[in-house]
């Protein structure tokens, strides 16, 4: 994949553009695509999940490796069992104990990754890591997670929307909880998809603001609506889907305990549920810390498609891997193919 260049000069190696002709070459964020490609996305995870042998070469002799700050059983074992499943090998890099660029440089690490590796999966802290990392590999890198978005996470969530309704559009996903990565992920991908998102937040725990402007200029084009409020109700008021995730994400624990009382009236329970659509899902990132943000009835009702979103994990991140590292092209993908 690297093309000739002097060994005293690496940053000189250029990102070649994906197959599929992102305007990036990596997936960091949701901002990165447009409605067209998230589409085209979900239309090629549809194929692989229904078709996955005819792509068990697809990866051949691709290294990819997942550098993790974080712990991580879905992220992990679903990238590790897609790349294995596309005929690629995977080497996993446990960064738990030191963060990324802290005993070498950033661009440094990219420089060493860029040689050995055809791929980067990372889960960090920082945002800054990711576009970091991107900015000076010249090999595809994926955002595997890190304080600002969760990409992947939210295109499988959408993913399993349109297994359930088929047409994501008319649909209302509220999201009730803190404004966090997740959230920020689901309001870029429903807003430029065309479905109308509400969340509800206690007071200073709402979405990003630039993530909110950004979500509202998609929904312009889209049709669909956004709702930033505190009210729990309004925000459920005839949902297709609600969603929600723990009130202390991975290094807010210090905070777990007062984050606890000032999010208990936006837990996830029954009664809350029959404010949705009498059809309506539950979901959830998982893991789930159940009493709290949700209580076991609604997690484990026939309502909740939590197991679903985790399986869609997998599939739609093949999608990812094969566009970016591949062969495939978005347009000669669709549902029906």
């Amino acid at each position: 994949m690297l093309t000739k260049v002097a060994v005293a000069k690496p940053t000189s190696l250029k990102k070649a553009p994906p197959p599929f002709g992102l305007n990036k070459p990596d997936l960091l964020s949701i901002q990165d695509l447009t409605a067209h490609e998230i589409e085209g996305i979900l239309d090629l995870t549809q194929v692989l999940k229904t078709r996955p042998k005819n792509f068990s070469r697809a990866l051949d002799g691709k290294q990819i490796v997942l550098i993790f700050e974080k712990p991580s059983l879905r992220t992990r074992l679903t990238f590790e069992v897609g790349i294995r499943s596309l005929g690629g090998s995977s080497l996993f890099v446990d960064q738990r104990g030191e963060k990324i660029g802290q005993r070498e440089s950033l661009p440094d690490v990219a420089h060493n990754l860029e040689r050995w590796m055809d791929g980067i999966v990372l889960r960090t802290f920082s945002h800054d890591t990711v576009t970091g990392m991107a900015q000076h590999a010249s090999i595809p890198v994926i955002n595997g997670l890190s304080d600002l978005e969760h990409p992947c996470q939210a295109l499988a969530d959408f993913f399993t929307l349109k297994e359930k309704f088929g047409n994501l559009r008319n649909l209302k996903l509220a999201y009730v909880g803190d404004g966090n990565n997740v959230a920020h992920s689901l309001l870029l991908t429903g807003a430029a998809l065309g479905t109308s998102v509400s969340i509800a937040t206690p007071a200073n725990y709402e979405p990003n603001a630039e993530i909110v402007a950004r979500a509202c200029e998609f929904a312009r084009k889209s049709g669909a609506q956004i709702e930033i409020t505190s009210d729990v109700a309004q925000a459920v008021s005839g949902a297709n889907a609600v969603y929600t995730d723990v009130w202390a994400s991975m290094g807010q624990e210090d905070e777990a305990s007062e984050r606890k009382n000032i999010f208990a009236p936006y837990q996830v329970n029954s009664s809350l549920m029959k404010m949705a659509a009498r059809d309506a899902y539950f979901m959830h990132c998982l893991p789930a810390h159940r009493g709290d943000e949700v209580t076991d009835e609604v997690i484990d009702s026939p309502a909740s498609v939590v197991f679903d979103e985790a399986e869609n994990r997998l599939h739609v991140q093949k999608a990812i891997l094969l566009l970016l590292m591949g062969n495939a092209s978005l347009t000669n993908w669709s549902a029906n193919a």
